[in-house]
């Protein structure tokens, strides 16, 4: 394939916009060099470059596009909302549905309110276990790897620079799986701890009834349990991995795939915590959630046609299908190229990534890029292996053919070295302290 327009846009990106793209994760230092689609369209699976390459993709907007792009009857319901107005000066109708709709699907959750990404409501959540725990630490998983774009979480990180000393010592972190980790904390900050932040279920299932113990051990301390389901939501489950694992959190969090990459998340939780954010009681007041375009009628309306769908079409269970479809190939071609020690899968077959070893077992940067050089170049986008509604089966098994034959190129580069095939530097971590 060929990138010339790509690369001259890519270069202009870069002259206007910080890091070429809006989110980190797009960035041109997570691709092989030379290989910087620019993209111009979309539909299904594929989406096509301003060279006019065609790619199967299994990035789906960073996993917010579980159904497909320019999903017809997704966007078709946005365009109905959209001529009849989409910002009014007071709350709409389709505010009111939406909301009744989702709190089916987290029972538990008495009350919802709606933002436009995944940080405003976490951020959210975290604001509201502080004012209603009266502390101010937040603990946070540590060995998963984002919840907000905000300083809480940011200060946590390689890329703390702009964040207070101050702010970054209010978070602390805990080990999934671990539930001593968190012992150990409650035990370090006694009565200090606000909330309890995790995805209830990242790479790895939860073990030895982690979840249970957990949300015991946040309760016998006071502390408000958040689980962070952007990811989860409408992928592993519709009503996230919380309904998976059957433990219920004081506080939840949506987005991704809710608006099949329409701009809409959600915070939900109980109503003694969430009411602190509103107008009727006489408690002090939190500043909650009131953005302009928390709730955009056509982005609504585009999540009423995702939740409709997923219910009458079984989503769900197809994403799982092809998700193991595509699993059972790569297993395969694993075994056949002899590569079972240095390439692998983690998480469910709705939400699988994949990781790369070198011959000593270890991650590797380098043959991470190799093997995306060598997919890209097949006409196949794998940042991760993120299956949607429209990935055929003809689309898997091709996928699966391009994935042995970069395994083939992967096993000659542990061989006789990477760089006799790897044409310019490695990806990077998005969180690292310099360039």
């Amino acid at each position: 394939m060929r990138f010339e327009e790509s690369l001259i846009l890519n270069e202009r990106l870069h002259q206007l916009i910080p890091g070429g793209a809006h989110t980190y994760a797009k960035g041109d230092d997570q691709f092989p060099p030379g290989c910087f689609p620019v993209m111009k369209k979309g539909k299904g699976c594929h989406v096509w470059d301003a060279d006019k390459n065609e790619f199967i993709e299994y990035g789906m907007g960073l996993r917010s596009v579980a159904l497909g792009h320019a999903y017809e009857p997704v966007v078709e319901a946005a365009y109905r909302q959209m001529l009849m107005g989409v910002n009014f000066g007071r709350p709409s109708t389709i505010e009111l549905e939406y909301a009744e709709k989702f709190l089916e699907i987290v029972p538990g959750m008495d009350m919802v309110k709606f933002a436009k990404n995944g940080s405003d409501v976490t951020s959210a959540a975290v604001k509201l276990a502080r004012a209603y725990t009266g502390r101010d630490l937040v603990a946070i998983c540590s060995d998963q790897p984002f919840f907000s774009v905000d300083d809480w979480f940011i200060g946590s990180t390689a890329m703390s620079a702009g964040i207070p000393q101050a702010i970054q010592k209010l978070t602390v972190g805990f080990q999934y799986n671990n539930i001593m980790s968190v012992h150990q904390l409650f035990e370090k900050f006694p009565g200090q701890i606000a909330g309890v932040i995790l995805e209830a279920e990242e790479k790895t299932a939860p073990e030895n009834n982690f979840l249970q113990q957990l949300k015991s051990l946040c309760h016998k301390h006071g502390t408000v349990l958040i689980f962070d389901e952007i990811k989860n939501g409408f992928r592993l489950h519709l009503g996230g991995a919380q309904r998976l694992h059957g433990v219920e959190p004081d506080l939840c969090t949506f987005g991704k795939a809710m608006g099949n990459g329409f701009s809409i998340s959600a915070l939900a939780g109980k109503r003694e915590i969430m009411e602190l954010g509103g107008i009727k009681h006489q408690k002090e007041r939190v500043f909650l959630l009131s953005t302009t375009f928390g709730a955009e009628y056509h982005a609504l309306a585009a999540a009423m046609a995702t939740m409709r769908i997923y219910q009458q079409e079984n989503v769900i269970d197809f994403l799982y299908r092809q998700g193991k479809r595509l699993a059972d190939g790569i297993r395969r071609s694993i075994s056949e190229t002899g590569m079972t020690n240095y390439f692998g899968m983690l998480g469910r077959e709705s939400n699988l990534v994949y990781y790369t070893l070198d011959q000593e077992g270890k991650p590797s940067q380098l043959l991470r890029t190799l093997f995306l050089q060598e997919t890209i170049r097949r006409g196949v986008l794998l940042p991760s292996l993120i299956v949607s509604y429209s990935h055929t089966d003809q689309d898997i098994d091709r996928t699966i053919q391009v994935i042995h034959e970069a395994l083939l190129v992967y096993k000659k580069a542990l061989e006789n070295g990477v760089e006799k095939y790897l044409q310019g530097r490695p990806v990077q971590p998005v969180f690292r302290k310099t360039s």
